[in-house]
């Protein structure tokens, strides 16, 4: 028996509208619909469960640091720089709210989008070796 944490399954985000939002994220991310009721919105992609749960206006999942800067809570890795230029493109030409690829001082390039309701995400050009060898066919 492996006795720790092993990876996240799901990930919650708040959303005013979940039938607008669920067609937001499916038509602009890809997500697929696993399941839809008046209250949430369960959805996969990413390798992943995101449940968009009904929420009160102006709530979000990002949060304000010491220095006053808001932050994403998720970050999404992309397998190669070549890759995120082409994922921000994608995203400029969908419309979605997109900030500049930038030079962060580590590894990799990166990018902000946000969706409908603010909720503010990351892209990341650094796929996991863990997840590339497991999950990816090597090149």
């Amino acid at each position: 028996m492996n006795d720790k944490l092993l990876r996240i399954g799901t990930t919650y985000i708040p959303v005013t509208n979940i039938e607008i939002s669920a067609e937001w994220y499916i038509n602009k991310l890809g997500a697929e619909l696993s399941y839809t009721d008046e209250d949430k919105a369960i959805l996969n992609f990413a390798n992943q469960s995101i449940f968009l749960v009904k929420s009160k206006a102006g709530q979000s999942s990002n949060f304000y640091d010491i220095y006053d800067q808001e932050r994403f809570s998720i970050t999404f890795e992309v397998d190669g720089l070549n890759s995120l230029k082409a994922i921000h493109r994608d995203f400029i030409d969908k419309q979605i709210k997109v900030g500049e690829i930038e030079d962060r001082g580590h590894t990799g390039k990166n990018f902000v989008f946000y969706d409908l309701d603010g909720n503010k995400f990351d892209v990341w050009s650094e796929l996991s070796p863990t997840f590339k060898e497991k999950y990816i066919i090597s090149q």
